[in-house]
């Protein structure tokens, strides 16, 4: 019997995102990025650890969360925003050493910019995390093209300048700074570039834009078209500029956001809190449905349950449909943009966390699952009953040569392979397809009447209206329509017709329901197809045998049975022939052969 760690371990997702080691008191442990989630994870319960630290961290883990992301990047993000957010005990080498880098406008007079991996309280201003340093250069190289900085580590207090304290340095002299440290720039000048640059790092480019598409024009006025280009390439490169993430984005201010997931049984509610443009918490809820619930009464009670529970204040929240939370909730049901992109990824961390659900359900539980699967198909179907006894029929033929039916049987939603069966077509000549499915329809169920066996509750014609009406005249016959439920399905567009009604139904292409009858169509097709092969084998090897001199049809039969097929019956030797049928008939044959081939 599998504990419940091992199975949230191979219920994980292949996809980004973070992960959550919790011990038995619910408390926080670890928390990790990945790029492929389940692979990560078991590598901490499939490896033998030389770190004490990590032994100890892998035998406290009793519960595993997690929070699927789309891309690596973001991973990256979630993580440091949970590990601050979370302290977990098991995290200090990441508090300590492996931080992300930031950003820094330096507390001081004549401010410096510059990257750095620790905040330091001193009243400085951080921008970021960014994800790599390879953006923080980009950045900074382009503040650097846009306003010429200081980057000496000078004291420049008004004393220190006034009194000639320090001296220009090659900066100067090449263009990058303006001397403030000998008072060649004034403060109030520096300062508004600093506000700027500030600006920038926000995701704010307008005044900067306006700036330079002035200095542009001007320059452009003097004839000064080299400069002028220079400062062109500039405004492309801010206009170009995004610095954008569904983890963490500047212009999303604190909002929650929750999803809804559901199906004949449960719905799943997943939570995102959105703190100052960064995911600080994730938490997916379960509902058990007791009567037909909507999906709107359902988020209602959930948002109500996690705002309670989480102490949630968000003066707005993101839903996918309007709910009514009274007048001091803002609620927003976005169409583009963000906050889209936010909800998109609550509910891809509802579909993860449901199917998780399941996974977990048919391993331990496979009883519930196929009831669940049942009670899914009756809905999508409209059928009366449960479909637990479900029968497939296909034709196969080639230019109306050798044509048979196959009939493939599911139980339960399983193949049940025993009560396979195949039908030779007797009654029909040549090409056609109808007739040949009245046939069979018919045999298969006046047998199955004469030997009072059960019926099925559905039976699924592979094909569209025509072969689904030559059934329908078959059960007619017989006295069942109406108690059998039958539909035909289509294969170019998956459409499933129902008796009596000229517009198909379309499921969902996900849908557990469409994969059952898809499955249920291959393997009759698998099935027909082979026996149709092996037909059609035998009837080339019984023709071509017809045509050799002395040979009956009790030898016909010998060979048949020993060489399956012309082709091998063909490759073989003389002496492998007279070991099946004698010295006398092999010559005979294998001299038809040899002369057949040269000819």
């Amino acid at each position: 019997m599998q504990t419940l760690l091992e199975l949230q371990i191979q219920t994980l997702p292949d996809n980004p995102g973070v992960y959550q080691y919790y011990d038995k008191e619910g408390k926080i442990l670890y928390v990790g990025k990945a790029k492929n989630l389940k692979k990560r994870v078991q590598s901490y319960f499939t490896k033998n650890h030389d770190n004490y630290k990590t032994s100890v961290l892998v035998k406290k883990i009793v519960t595993i969360k997690h929070i699927v992301v789309p891309t690596e990047t973001d991973a990256l993000l979630l993580e440091n925003n949970l590990i601050k957010k979370l302290q977990p005990r098991y995290n200090v080498l990441l508090r300590d050493d492996k931080t992300y880098p930031w950003i820094c406008i330096k507390n001081e007079r004549f401010p410096r910019i510059f990257s750095t991996r620790k905040m330091i309280k001193d009243g400085s201003e951080y921008f970021g995390p960014y994800t790599s340093f390879k953006t923080v250069h980009t950045i900074l190289d382009l503040i650097k093209e846009l306003y010429p900085l200081r980057t000496c580590t000078y004291d420049l207090s008004k004393a220190n300048i006034d009194s000639g304290k320090f001296k220009v340095c090659l900066e100067y002299h090449i263009g990058n700074c303006k001397g403030p440290c000998e008072g060649y720039e004034s403060l109030e000048h520096y300062q508004s570039q600093i506000e700027k640059i500030r600006q920038i790092l926000k995701g704010n480019f307008k005044e900067s834009l306006k700036d330079f598409k002035k200095l542009m024009t001007d320059l452009a006025m003097e004839m000064k078209f080299e400069e002028a280009q220079k400062i062109k390439e500039k405004i492309e490169v801010l206009e170009n500029y995004q610095s954008r993430s569904t983890v963490l984005n500047p212009k999303i201010t604190n909002l929650d956001v929750f999803s809804i997931i559901s199906d004949e049984t449960m719905a799943y509610v997943n939570f995102l809190q959105i703190s100052h443009g960064a995911i600080v918490r994730s938490h997916t809820l379960e509902l058990k449905k007791k009567l037909d619930e909507t999906n709107e009464e359902l988020l209602e009670l959930a948002v109500v349950e996690l705002r309670e529970r989480f102490h949630l204040n968000a003066r707005e929240i993101v839903v996918p449909f309007p709910i009514d939370l009274g007048e001091n909730v803002k609620v927003t049901v976005p169409q583009l943009g963000d906050k889209k992109q936010i909800l998109e990824l609550s509910e891809r961390n509802a579909k993860f966390y449901r199917l998780d659900q399941l996974k977990q359900i048919q391993i331990v539980d496979p009883e519930r699952h196929t009831n669940r699967i049942m009670a899914q198909m009756q809905k999508d179907l409209r059928l009366s009953v449960e479909p637990r006894h479900i029968e497939c029929f296909d034709n196969s033929n080639i230019q109306g040569t050798n044509p048979v039916s196959a009939c493939v049987v599911f139980k339960d939603g399983k193949p049940s392979k025993k009560d396979y069966r195949h039908f030779n077509i007797k009654t029909v000549e040549g090409p056609n397809d109808f007739a040949s499915m009245e046939e069979v329809v018919y045999r298969r169920y006046k047998r199955m009447l004469d030997e009072n066996q059960p019926l099925p509750q559905l039976i699924i014609i592979d094909g569209g209206k025509g072969q689904l009406s030559s059934a329908l005249k078959s059960l007619d016959d017989l006295g069942l329509r109406g108690k059998i439920a039958i539909i035909g399905i289509a294969k170019r567009l998956e459409e499933l017709f129902y008796p009596g009604d000229s517009v198909p139904l379309y499921l969902d292409k996900k849908s557990e329901t469409l994969k059952v009858i898809q499955y249920l169509r291959n393997e009759a097709h698998r099935f027909g197809i082979t026996h149709h092969r092996d037909k059609r084998s035998k009837s080339a090897l019984t023709n071509s045998l017809e045509s050799i001199p002395g040979i009956g049809e009790k030898t016909m039969i010998t060979l048949m049975k020993h060489f399956k097929s012309v082709k091998r019956l063909q490759n073989a030797d003389e002496k492998a022939i007279s070991e099946v049928v004698g010295v006398s008939k092999a010559k005979k044959i294998s001299d038809f052969y040899k002369k057949n081939t040269s000819n």
